[in-house]
Formats: C-alpha cells, structure tokens, sequence
C-alpha cells in the first residue's frame, strides 16, 4: 500500500517546537498578525494582488464559489465545467450552492483538460459559465488555449490549484491563468500549514467579498 501523504514535515522537531512558542504565546490565534504577513508574502511569491487564509483547500473552492455568486458572477443553476480528474471537494461546493457541475474528459498524456475535450464539452453544453479546471499533479494541459477559448466566448475561467503551486508555464505561474485560483496546505502538498488553504485574485470587488465569506460577514 501506498499512503496518500505522510503526517511529517521538514526539521519536525524544530518546527514543533516553534509552534508550541506560538501557541503559548500569541494573544490571537485566528485571523491575526502572522495570517497577515503569510497572505502578504503568499501574494508576493504566487505574483498575485490579493490572498484571502482559509482553514483548508476544500473551505477555499467553498468560499471563492459563494464570494463569485455575492458579486454576480454566478448565478444559481447556472452550468460549471470542472476537471472530470480532479477532487470532491472542487464539485461538492458548486453543488452545495445550487450550481451545475459539468465534467469535462481530461487527456491521458496530461491528466488534464485540454483546448480540443473543452471543446467538445462545449459542443455537448453550450451553456457552460465558468470553467473550474484543475491544474492536475503540478502540470497543466495547453493552459494558455484554454484561457483564450475561454475569453472568446465569455466564460469565467477559475483554477484549482491545489496541486500544483509553483509551477510555471510560459513564464506565468499556474494559478494565475484566470480570475482566480485556490491553493491547499494540506500536510501532503508542497507547502503546508498542516492543515489550510488559500483563495488568490487580483480582483478587488471579488477580494472584499471573499474576506467577508470567510468570516460569514465580516470584514
């Protein structure tokens, strides 16, 4: 058996021992100063103008979806492509808000959605909305394609990019292809906070409306 992730980090002893000295020592332990420096520093790395913390990857594909519907973005029933490869929890929210989930075949080469299968997907509903894809195990299909097809034909292009922080293609970081993106910090990923996740955008309205989802409110 393979496991999915080991419950381990770099320097293990050094770091929890880091921890526990912030834990003991933080006045605030939700919402506050280092949350802000790691959004600030999150957007510098991933090049982007806004990062909204969450409590996790699935919690960011949840927040970005309601936050696009508060701005009118989206709107209910309306029809979503997302990555026939990918995870639950980038379906389970569209769900959940009373959109429509759309898979789309990915390439067997790639493990992605490509400009030729969203095609054909457009072919089958040509009523799709906004395209979910999933940049899939640090790689992405013809990225660029994708983005300008969706261009051309008005649909908002989003990506989950859980795994695959850090890659680059045609000198623009994955994540950064379409309105925005979300991230996982999961303990198994590239970067973790053991658990957590990130929305990027560079998109102010949107901003606003993803740090008041993540607080049911407030600002």
């Amino acid at each position: 058996m393979i496991k999915l992730q080991k419950s381990s980090f770099h320097n293990e002893k050094d770091t929890k021992e880091k921890l526990c000295d912030f834990i003991s020592g933080a006045a605030i332990l939700s919402m506050g100063e280092q949350c802000r420096k790691f959004e600030e520093a999150f957007s510098e790395k991933q090049k982007r103008k806004y990062s909204v913390f969450v409590n996790s990857g699935s919690s960011a594909d949840l927040v970005l979806t309601q936050a696009l519907l508060n701005v009118g973005l989206l709107k209910k029933n309306d029809i979503v492509g997302v990555s026939a490869l990918t995870w639950p929890t980038n379906i389970m929210p569209l769900i959940q808000l009373g959109l429509h989930p759309f898979l789309i075949d990915c390439e067997l080469k790639t493990l992605n959605v490509s400009p030729k299968t969203f095609k054909c997907a457009l072919e089958v509903e040509p009523n799709i909305k906004a395209l979910f894809n999933t940049n899939t195990l640090g790689h992405a299909d013809d990225i660029a394609g994708i983005a300008q097809l969706c261009q051309e034909r008005g649909i908002l292009f989003l990506e989950d990019n859980c795994e695959s922080l850090g890659s680059v293609v045609k000198g623009i970081n994955l994540g950064n292809w379409g309105l925005a993106s979300t991230f996982s910090f999961f303990v198994g990923h590239h970067l973790s906070t053991i658990e957590g996740g990130m929305v990027c955008t560079d998109d102010a309205e949107l901003y606003d409306q993803l740090v008041m989802v993540r607080a049911h409110g407030w600002d």
